[in-house]
């Protein structure tokens, strides 16, 4: 017998989502496209005043025949038709957009595209995005108690919360076949810890300040411990109960199998690469090294990392921010770009410009990669869009023809005028083919 509950219908549901999103991006107008809304706010009227001054030099002023001055008008206003202007970036953005959706990558609008283009920065979160955000136990120290009773406390309390961290020890406890007691008085403290009190004993679970400002005191071989499991890159969640300390409780995370060559690639395009992590600093320190990240910003709380994207947007880094949890959103909201991991949380998603359908860091690199190709698309639709006007209105106004005797006649304008629609829509639709090079291979 199978029971099936609908939490999403119709439209609500994830592929509708997508449709809709992909839709949005592909009708969006990007910055870059007032380039030639203003141009052709004043091409037109300086093509009308272009014919009509070459209707008069003929006719009126080199004394040509009527049939040869209107001739050299009409070619002028078909040659000058702006089509290709206005096709130049709206293909471009629907051909790049389709491409992204084809990939895995999900672009909002157009803005996110030119924007993701200039990124000079980009802040990794750590847990759930670098790493697979499936931490497990790998050690544990208990004072003054056995381990299966500081397993059981920790879990207690633990059970009530839904962090990665907690979900490994409530995982681990379970595995163990350990007891887990009812909490109550549950309470989290933002990027610190969480209490409650067990068989009427408050716990304690956090991170060292947590412990210290409720004055538990460390003992120093303690610290020695917590200090080689920081070393190791490994998390050492304290745990106190009734003031004293009863042991610590290691946890490790795996990094995604893509995550070394993500950073790898987006230091070969020139991109300054930030990790940013709730984590001690040694912690933090020994992770980045491991992937090869330089730059690490440790012990921040969830609500500073937009304090943090905001600092560096100030010093002038144009910020792209990756994360996938509920704490992220703010940081996602405040870049210039965000990326979100698509197996991460609806708020996240909701906040990213960009949204990586699979949990593939590789794609983030590709996103930048594809934001690139566009928008050189673009710009080259723009160039061809106005070369074939620069250089073809002087001939249709028979500046060639006292010299060699070359003029232009209405249906070879109206050729050039269609030659030139032709090629950025050949040069958009080429984007159908384009493999960023963080996927290729792959």
């Amino acid at each position: 017998m199978l029971t099936i509950r609908a939490t999403k219908v119709g439209k609500e549901t994830m592929l509708p989502q997508i449709i809709q999103m992909v839709e949005d991006a592909q009708g969006s107008k990007p910055p870059v496209q007032r380039i030639a809304d203003v141009a052709v706010t004043y091409f037109i009227p300086v093509v009308l005043i272009v014919a009509a001054f070459t209707f008069v030099a003929w006719f009126f002023l080199l004394g040509s025949t009527l049939l040869f001055a209107l001739t050299a008008l009409i070619s002028i206003l078909v040659v000058a038709c702006p089509c290709a202007l206005g096709l130049a970036t709206p293909t471009a953005i629907t051909v790049g957009v389709g491409r992204g959706a084809q990939l895995g990558i999900l672009i909002r609008n157009g803005e996110a595209l030119e924007v993701a283009e200039k990124v000079t920065t980009v802040i990794f979160d750590k847990t759930g995005t670098l790493t697979k955000g499936k931490p497990e136990v790998t050690d544990l120290i208990a004072v003054g108690i056995s381990e299966e009773t500081l397993l059981s406390l920790t879990a207690s309390v633990e059970k009530n919360s839904q962090h990665p961290l907690a979900e490994a020890v409530v995982r681990s406890a379970e595995n163990r076949l350990v007891k887990i007691e009812p909490a109550e008085q549950f309470d989290t403290f933002g990027g610190k810890g969480v209490a409650a009190t067990i068989l009427s004993e408050t716990v304690l679970v956090g991170n060292r300040a947590f412990l210290e400002e409720n004055r538990v005191v460390i003992p120093k071989e303690l610290e020695e411990r917590i200090s080689a499991f920081e070393l190791e890159g490994k998390t050492a969640v304290l745990v106190a109960a009734g003031g004293q300390m009863a042991g610590v409780i290691a946890i490790a995370d795996t990094l995604k199998e893509t995550t070394r060559d993500a950073i790898t690639e987006f230091k070969k395009m020139g991109v300054r690469i930030v990790m940013i992590t709730g984590d001690n600093q040694r912690t933090a320190d020994a992770i980045a090294r491991q992937i090869g990240i330089d730059r690490v910003i440790a012990e921040v709380l969830p609500q500073d990392k937009e304090v943090e994207v905001k600092r560096l947007q100030a010093s002038g880094e144009v910020v792209a921010f990756v994360g996938d949890g509920i704490n992220d959103a703010p940081a996602l909201a405040q870049a210039d770009v965000g990326i979100a991991i698509g197996s991460g949380t609806d708020v996240a998603i909701e906040s990213g410009d960009i949204v990586l359908m699979k949990d593939d860091l590789l794609d983030s690199v590709a996103a930048v990669q594809l934001s690139q190709k566009v928008m050189g698309r673009i710009k080259g639709n723009i160039f061809w869009a106005f070369a074939y006007n620069m250089a073809l209105i002087p001939v249709a106004a028979g500046v060639l023809y006292p010299s060699f005797g070359i003029t232009s006649r209405p249906e070879l304008a109206a050729l050039a005028m269609a030659a030139s629609s032709v090629t950025v829509v050949t040069l958009s639709l080429l984007l159908t083919k384009y493999i960023p090079e963080a996927k290729k291979g792959r």
